[in-house]
């Protein structure tokens, strides 16, 4: 699947509503040509309550809901559109990268159809994939070696939070389906066939 076409429209969304954010994570990294697949859009911007207004406004001219953090450890804001699935997370954290200001000034403009994206720089991606303890997918792409900051949670106690945050996504995600009419629950890779049959 070609994700330009939703990434162009992030792009103007974010323009539109004057927010600015840097794209990290894999999805910056596959723009540069790095090998990673992922499945969300991550940015990092600065939490300030004008920003947090732009989120919903942005959220709104996508079709999307503004989910807050369920649990303390994660910090982040997630866009999510039960419709497809897209789902972007705000951070304003990231372990390995020490200020939203310095990750803008490295950053790169990224044409994407009308507008352009701010992408974070492959070794800023790197490094907080290192910070966090990520599988180290980008290695082929490192520049250099260094040692890695001491966690500040224990690998259990992340685990443990993001468990937590999952589950209650997933309940908020299926209240939201469950209130829809019937013949918009159906998830858009399956195809309703009659009344009581489906089929991929």
């Amino acid at each position: 699947m070609d994700a330009a076409p939703v990434l162009s429209k992030i792009a103007e969304a974010l323009e539109k509503h004057g927010l600015e954010a840097v794209l990290i994570g894999n999805a910056a990294a596959a723009l540069q040509g790095a090998p990673v697949t992922t499945v969300d859009f991550d940015f990092f911007f600065p939490k300030t309550p004008a920003n947090l207004k732009k989120l919903k406004r942005i959220a709104a001219d996508l079709g999307a809901i503004a989910l807050h953090p369920y649990y303390p450890a994660s910090g982040l804001i997630r866009l999510m559109r039960d419709e497809d699935g897209l789902q972007l997370d705000f951070m304003n954290v990231i372990d390995g990268v020490p200020s939203f200001e310095g990750l803008r000034r490295r950053s790169m403009r990224i044409r994407m159809g009308a507008a352009s994206l701010r992408v974070a720089p492959l070794a800023d991606i790197i490094k907080s994939k290192k910070a966090a303890e990520r599988v180290p997918e980008l290695a082929a792409f490192e520049i250099a070696e260094r040692p890695l900051p001491k966690p500040r949670l224990t690998r259990k106690a992340r685990l443990d939070a993001l468990k937590k945050e999952s589950e209650l996504a997933l309940r908020d995600q299926i209240r939201r389906l469950v209130a829809l009419p019937p013949e918009k629950r159906t998830h858009f890779l399956r195809k309703r066939i009659g009344w009581r049959m489906s089929a991929l």
